[in-house]
C-alpha cells in the first residue's frame, strides 16, 4: 500500500467522517439519515480507531465512518487533539485505491496528513512480490492551503528511520550502516569522512574501537558535513550498534531478539537529517555516527578493563553491554571539540529509561532550559511525545571507580537512565547547548500512525523546534 495525499479533490472523492462516541446521539447536522441507520443496524460505537466502511445500493462505497474515541475528563491528558487528529492513520492501511476526504471534525490538516502518510508505512523489503499483502492506493484529499511538500519531508524523514531501524542485522552490519550514510550524503550534496577500523586508534578514538573489534565488520566513525560557512553549527550523534550482543556480558535471548534496533539512534539522527537537509534549514549541519558491532571473539573487551578516552579519561568496564555509551562518548568529544551551537545525540542506551517512562515517552536530558520549554510544547502538539528527566548531579558518584577516572555504569542498580546521561556529560564542555535522547525505537503495539516495528521518536518535535530556531531564507 501507498497512501498519497493531494490537493484537488474529483467529484467521485468519498466522505470520511471522524466521529466520537458522542456524536452518535447527535450527529453533525449534514450527517446523513441512511448513514445513521447504517450505525444504529452495524452496532458501531465510534471507539478510537473503529471503521466502518458504507456502500450505496450499488454496491459502491459512498461513505466511511472512523471512531476518535471519548474525550478525556481527565486534566492530566495531554496531547489528545493531536493523537485524535492522526488516529486517521488506521484508514490507509484499509481503504481501497480511490480518493477520499474529511467531511468534518479537526481542523489539525496537517497532523492528519502525516497520521495518514505514517498509518499507511509498511516495511515490504523481505515480503515477496505474489504475497497476499495489500496493494491498495488510497489517496487523501487536503485544503489547497495545506503544504503538502512540508508534510511529505517529515514522513520521509521518519520513513528512513523507520526502514533502517527494521532492517534485520546480517543486511545492516556498519558497512552496510555507511552504505546507507553515503547514500543520504549524496541525496543532498553532503560531504562524507570516515575513519575505519585501526585507523580509529590513530585517530584517537579508541573506545569506538574497542566496542567493536571483536566483530567481523570494523568499527568505524561516519562524519557528515553540510551547509553554509557562517551559519550556526548543529551536530547530531547518534549510536549505530548494528546488532547488540551484549559482548562478553552476553544478553538472554529474550533481551537479544530486538537488538537489530540498537542502531536506532544513528537511524533517527539521519531521518531528522534528511528534514533538515531537505528544508534547506541555514545551518551548518554535522552528522557523527560510530557505528560498530558489539560481538563475541578473543579479542573482544571485557568487564574489568580499562580503556582511554578521546577526552583522556580513563574509564572502568563494568559491564559489556552498556557499550553504547561508550561509542557516544568519544563521537561526542569529537563534536564538542569544535564548540557547536547545539549538540543532540540519540541513543536506544538504557532499559531504565523503559522502566520509568513505558516504550512510548522519550526521554531527554538537557542543559538548555529555554530548548526544554519548547522541545516539551512541540512533543505534545505533534503527537511526538517525549519528556524531560534530571541531570541530577548527586548521582555522578554512582559512577565513581577506584582504579580509573569513571566507571561508565552505575552502581547499585538505581536510576541507570540518569547516571548514562551524566557520564555522557562529562564529555560535553564546549557545545552551548546539549541533548541527550534516551529512545526506544520500536513500537510494541499497533497504533493508527505506527504498525509494530522500527520507530522515529522525538526527531518530528526536534524538527519543528530547529526549524522555528533556524528559519528556512529560501
Amino acid at each position: 500500500m501507498v497512501a498519497g495525499l493531494s490537493n484537488k479533490r474529483n467529484p467521485g472523492s468519498v466522505p470520511v467522517w471522524l466521529l466520537q462516541p458522542v456524536e452518535l446521539e447527535e450527529p453533525p447536522v449534514s450527517f446523513p439519515k441512511q448513514f445513521s441507520n447504517w450505525i444504529k443496524s452495524t452496532g458501531f460505537t465510534a471507539k478510537s480507531g473503529e471503521i466502518s466502511m458504507i456502500a450505496n445500493d450499488d454496491g459502491e462505497l459512498s461513505g466511511v465512518l472512523l471512531g476518535l474515541g471519548a474525550s478525556s475528563t481527565n486534566p492530566a491528558s495531554h496531547g489528545i487533539a493531536a493523537r485524535k487528529a492522526m488516529t486517521i492513520g488506521a484508514l490507509a492501511r484499509v481503504l481501497p485505491t480511490g480518493s477520499y476526504h474529511i467531511e468534518n471534525g479537526s481542523e489539525l490538516h496537517d497532523l492528519t496528513a502525516l497520521g495518514w502518510l505514517l498509518g499507511g508505512y509498511k516495511f515490504k523489503q523481505y515480503l515477496r512480490a505474489n504475497s497476499n499483502s495489500s496493494s491498495f492506493s488510497p489517496v487523501l484529499v487536503l485544503p489547497e492551503n495545506v503544504r503538502l511538500s512540508k508534510i511529505e519531508r517529515i514522513f520521509e524523514g521518519v520513513k528512513l528511520a523507520r526502514d533502517l531501524v527494521n532492517i534485520p542485522a546480517n543486511e545492516l552490519g556498519p558497512e552496510e550502516i555507511q552504505h546507507q550514510f553515503y547514500e543520504l550524503a549524496h541525496q543532498f550534496g553532503a560531504g562524507v569522512e570516515v575513519i575505519n577500523g585501526d585507523e580509529l586508534i590513530a585517530e584517537d578514538f579508541p573506545m569506538i574501537h574497542a566496542v567493536g573489534r571483536a566483530s567481523s565488520q570494523a568499527p568505524r566513525l561516519l562524519d557528515m558535513k553540510w551547509g553554509r560557512s557562517g551559519d550556526a553549527k548543529l551536530t547530531l550523534v547518534g549510536k549505530g550498534v548494528s546488532f547488540d550482543t551484549g559482548g562478553l556480558n552476553i544478553k538472554p535471548g529474550s533481551s537479544m531478539a530486538l537488538m537489530k534496533k540498537d542502531m536506532g539512534g544513528a537511524a533517527n539522527v539521519m531521518g531528522l537529517a534528511s528534514m533538515i537537509m531537505s528544508a534547506k534549514l541555514p545551518v551548518q549541519l554535522r552528522v557523527l555516527v560510530p557505528a560498530v558491532e558489539n560481538s563475541i571473539a578473543g579479542n573482544a573487551f571485557r568487564p574489568g578493563d580499562i580503556l582511554p578516552s578521546r577526552k583522556g579519561l580513563s574509564v572502568e568496564i563494568g559491564n559489556t553491554d552498556a557499550e553504547g555509551r561508550l561509542i557516544l562518548a568519544d563521537a561526542l568529544m569529537y563534536a564538542d571539540e569544535e564548540a557547536p551551537e547545539m549538540l543532540i545525540d540519540m541513543a536506544t542506551l538504557t532499559g531504565a529509561a523503559r522502566v520509568a517512562l513505558g516504550p512510548e515517552l522519550a526521554p531527554f536530558y538537557t542543559n538548555d532550559e529555554m530548548f526544554a520549554s519548547s522541545l516539551h510544547e512541540a512533543g505534545l502538539r505533534l503527537n511526538d511525545p517525549l519528556w524531560r528527566m534530571p541531570l541530577w548531579d548527586p548521582y555522578a558518584k554512582m559512577l565513581s571507580s577506584r582504579i580509573a577516572d569513571i566507571n561508565h555504569i552505575s552502581t547499585g542498580g538505581f536510576a541507570g537512565s540518569i547516571t548514562a546521561a551524566l557520564f555522557l556529560s562529562r564529555f560535553v564542555e564546549k557545545a552551548s547547548s546539549w541533548t541527550h535522547f534516551d529512545i526506544f525505537a520500536w513500537v510494541p503495539t499497533e497504533k493508527p500512525w505506527a504498525p509494530v516495528g522500527g520507530e522515529a521518536q522525538a526527531i518530528r518535535a526536534l524538527f519543528e523546534v530547529i526549524s522555528t530556531r533556524y528559519p528556512a531564507k529560501y
